[in-house]
């Protein structure tokens, strides 16, 4: 009885034994960290690269500020409407309207001042609402009568490019008429130099849009719920976060940012036409997609698409100087949403 009481004393003097599991971290463990950690490292390597070897093919010629420059303006279109599409996407969800909300504000707002005379800031305004109210309809189909993205957006999609043929006769408006009558409407395409680089408003505006997204997600709790919604809504439901209000707000600021890029295009390219931007909605899910922004939600940076919209800029003018048929564009960038969407899958199953 004494021998089994001593050896109980002597295990309770003995230190706890915890279990302790070694995991050798391997140079590729400590990349695939750090990808998922930084989802905009990707695409900020694949631009740097991109950047190298065109300026290494093509010298100053492309390393010039005007060529630099040229790609900042073509793709602030597809950034500013790639910013409305980051923001859905991260909440795991999609956006086919994005392109039709654009185009529909930008004929609003010309139609409006020169059909209704009404003065050209006050249909610029309409414009926005508009397009805040479309995606008021978007997020509500979507949050609370719960019906897929896909499916909403494709059809929003539909119905505001038939408003848009049916409300403007397909008649557009020439930049001669908004030149004279309403200049206000063309801001966004006024340019400045800067040491020899060229500048347009609507560059500033993209820039800015994107700056402003990214601290408001990091660093503000909607950000923050907008990414939780993303990753497991129903987890951040169970916690307190009003996931519905989170989606219809984020449709709403996706709708008002495209209603934005409508006035934006406006000054692009000097008229009120309805049938440009026809491309916005795969180009902006283009620019997310390889800007590193998970398709599943909850993961990536807006900085990844600003980075990725970058790159196809890059492609674009750097495969045009050297001659190349534009067909190769599209056949790189493809693969590089593929590539993308691997990595992506590669860095998800790691975390896991």
């Amino acid at each position: 009885m004494s021998n089994q009481s001593e050896a109980e004393a002597g295990l309770i003097r003995q230190p706890e034994a915890v279990a302790v599991f070694e995991q050798d971290v391997t140079l590729l463990g400590r990349v695939q960290h750090a990808l998922h950690s930084n989802p905009a490292l990707v695409p900020l390597i694949v631009l740097v690269l991109s950047i190298a070897v065109f300026g290494a093919l093509l010298g100053g010629k492309f390393f010039s500020s005007f060529a630099l420059t040229l790609i900042l303006q073509q793709v602030a279109i597809v950034g500013i409407v790639g910013a409305a599409q980051s923001l859905v996407i991260l909440t795991a969800g999609i956006d086919l309207s994005v392109g039709a909300i654009m185009v529909l504000s930008s004929v609003v707002m010309g139609q409006f001042t020169f059909r209704l005379g009404l003065p050209p800031v006050v249909a610029i305004g309409c414009g926005l609402v508009l397009g805040t109210f479309i995606g008021f309809v978007n997020g509500w189909l979507i949050a609370r009568v719960k019906l897929p993205p896909f499916i909403v957006t494709l059809g929003v999609w539909q119905i505001a490019l038939a408003s848009n043929f049916l409300y403007s006769g397909n008649e557009t408006i020439r930049a001669q008429e908004i030149e004279t009558q309403a200049p206000i409407l063309q801001f966004f395409g006024q340019s400045f130099s800067v040491g020899g680089a060229v500048f347009t408003y609507g560059v500033i505006a993209f820039i800015a849009i994107v700056l402003i997204l990214a601290y408001v997600l990091r660093h503000t709790a909607w950000g923050r719920h907008v990414y939780a919604v993303g990753d497991d809504a129903a987890a951040a439901e169970l916690s307190g976060v009003n996931t519905r209000g989170v989606l219809i707000s984020v449709y709403m600021l996706s709708g008002l940012i495209c209603a934005f890029a409508g006035w934006v295009l406006i000054g692009r390219i000097g008229s009120v036409s309805p049938t440009s931007g026809q491309t916005a909605n795969i180009e902006s899910i283009t620019a997310v997609v390889i800007g590193g922004i998970s398709l599943f939600g909850g993961r990536g940076s807006i900085l990844g698409m600003l980075f990725g919209a970058l790159i196809v800029g890059v492609f674009s003018l750097g495969l045009r100087l050297l001659g190349s048929d534009a067909q190769w564009t599209y056949l790189l960038i493809g693969v590089l949403i593929i590539a993308a969407v691997a990595v992506d899958q590669w860095i998800r199953k790691v975390s896991a």
